[in-house]
């Protein structure tokens, strides 16, 4: 039996002896989801974001009954200026924790260029303290430490906890923000765009925000295993509590002149 098979043996049964005493053990078969992604929970909170930005917008400019132009303008600068503002944001912080990552990595190519037999003891260290037998553990370093490529990427993974090949790209974090918080924040203004005038667009943006917010609030039930009405329905109630909330500061500020 090769090393690696040898560790992988290893490894699956420290991590059955870890399930197995742990609390919250299930029986055979249990599985969990993978949420390290993150996309669902991007994309979910980000229509969240534009549906209530937008609809605070929207109801706190008609609360001011200035004209239905007036709030389709407020709207329409709600949309693209939140939209940009999530994108240029969630680019530059993508952007900098990649920097940084990649930093980090070129920091641990340096050591183990200069001190590769510290590196070696430094990453059969890890897998002792995972439960891998000793002589083993610097079986496979050693192994692992004869490729530069294989190193890094080994010590970047066990060492640092980062995936070299998935730092995440700056350009589609900023896309997808942009995307879907556009998504949420065109809902309140649907009506306007439509041509609905008065107290009737007023009310359709509410009825439309309302949708929305059920729909969101039942997709973040997905990620947080609760009932998916309770979800809905907290979403619905911090949406009417933002859009009332605007309405009444509009209503009572009013369209000033001069």
């Amino acid at each position: 039996m090769g090393p690696l098979t040898r560790l992988a043996e290893a490894r699956r049964a420290a991590t059955l002896r870890t399930a197995s005493d742990s609390p919250e053990a299930h029986g055979a078969g249990h599985t969990h989801r993978d949420l390290r992604g993150g996309a669902l929970r991007a994309a979910v909170f980000g229509m969240s974001d534009g549906l209530v930005s937008n609809v605070s917008l929207i109801l706190g400019t008609a609360g001011a009954h200035p004209g239905a132009g007036v709030v389709r303008l407020a709207g329409l600068a709600g949309l693209f200026g939140g939209s940009f503002s999530m994108a240029v944001g969630e680019y530059v912080s993508m952007r900098a924790q990649r920097e940084a990552f990649e930093h980090e990595i070129a920091i641990e190519r340096d050591e183990i260029h200069r001190q590769p037999e510290s590196e070696r003891h430094e990453l059969a260290r890890i897998y002792e303290r995972r439960g891998v037998p000793r002589d083993l553990a610097e079986e496979l370093s050693a192994r692992l430490m004869a490729d530069p490529k294989l190193a890094l990427d080994t010590h970047a993974r066990e060492e640092l906890g980062l995936d070299p090949d998935e730092l995440g790209s700056p350009l589609q974090a900023a896309g997808a923000s942009f995307a879907t918080f556009a998504v949420g924040a065109v809902l309140p203004l649907l009506p306007y765009l439509l041509g609905v005038k008065g107290t009737m667009a007023i009310v359709v943006a509410i009825v439309v925000a309302a949708v929305g917010a059920v729909a969101i609030g039942a997709a973040l039930s997905l990620l947080t295993s609760r009932a998916w009405w309770y979800s809905a329905g907290r979403q619905l109630l911090l949406c009417a509590v933002a859009g009332a909330i605007t309405f009444g500061i509009g209503s009572a500020v009013g369209v000033a002149s001069g």
